[in-house]
């Protein structure tokens, strides 16, 4: 059978007993880096010397039917570097591969970065939306998709980009949205930072380091009259105020899409007066 067993994000207090066990027993490993598997095992003190073979991004795809169709007569136990295979690391094609071939997956539960991110947020957590990595290109344009999401959403993004990505949280979700940049979970220097998404973006510009989990609160009711909205911000746009960061203001005051508001509040700038 294929077994994905999730691995230490930081600590390594944190690998559960069935990982160790599975990490001494298993004859067959596919590993994110087969390096990092190796150090992992040290780490533990096991002392299992299992058949190591490289599955990531760059070859998953290829080798998934292979490693599902060995996995029929052998286990084949999956890492990632760290944290749950298959949860923006590899292993999805794997699992696909395997339920198409009808060979047994199961799980190792441990260590998530998106749960425990979500844990510690102080945000709701009835309902929430993990995202992934926030795109390189066109993130303006997803956040504008997820402006009005009601659910917290929960991003990974790079310590170089959360700068930029707060910026763009601040511009399409409004200034006042509540945001908690999680760095380093589990880890000596593990920080939880809570503040609107224009105080952290202010914060981040200073610059950041290590591992980062972004957890966004949610739209807020939209309770807010559309056009009533539109009308806010002609006002403050008459007042001088530039029609983006008018429209941003009416977004957090209302919790309606930033974009929505730009869009409708230009329609009505370009139309005549009857």
């Amino acid at each position: 059978m294929i077994i994905l067993g999730a691995t230490p994000i930081g600590n390594l207090g944190d690998a559960t007993r069935r990982l160790v066990e599975a990490l001494g027993s298993v004859t067959v490993i596919a590993a994110e880096d087969t390096r990092t598997a190796v150090q992992l095992m040290r780490a533990l003190g096991v002392e299992n010397r299992p058949r190591l073979i490289a599955l990531h991004e760059h070859n998953e795809t290829r080798r998934a039917a292979e490693l599902a169709e060995h996995a029929r007569d052998e286990d084949v136990l999956v890492l990632t570097d760290a944290g749950m295979p298959t949860v923006s690391d590899p292993g999805y094609r794997l699992v696909e591969a395997a339920v198409a071939l009808g060979v047994r997956v199961t799980v190792l539960p441990g260590p998530s970065a998106v749960l425990a991110a979500l844990a510690v947020s102080g945000l709701p957590t009835d309902r929430f939306a993990f995202e992934g990595f926030l795109p390189r290109t066109g993130r303006r344009a997803h956040l504008a998709s997820l402006a009005a999401e009601r659910r917290t959403l929960v991003f990974f993004e790079s310590p170089h980009r959360i700068a930029a990505a707060l910026a763009d949280v601040a511009a399409e979700f409004g200034d006042g949205r509540r945001v908690v940049v999680c760095r380093e979970l589990t880890k000596l220097h593990e920080e939880v930072r809570r503040g609107t998404a224009a105080e952290l973006a202010v914060w981040a510009s200073q610059g950041v380091r290590g591992e980062i989990v972004l957890v966004v609160a949610g739209a807020p009711d939209r309770a807010a009259d559309p056009a009533q909205a539109v009308a806010r911000v002609l006002e403050l746009v008459a007042a001088g105020a530039r029609l983006k960061d008018a429209s941003a203001e009416v977004a957090a005051e209302t919790g309606l899409p930033r974009r929505e508001l730009y869009d409708a509040a230009l329609a009505a700038r370009s139309t005549p007066s009857a």
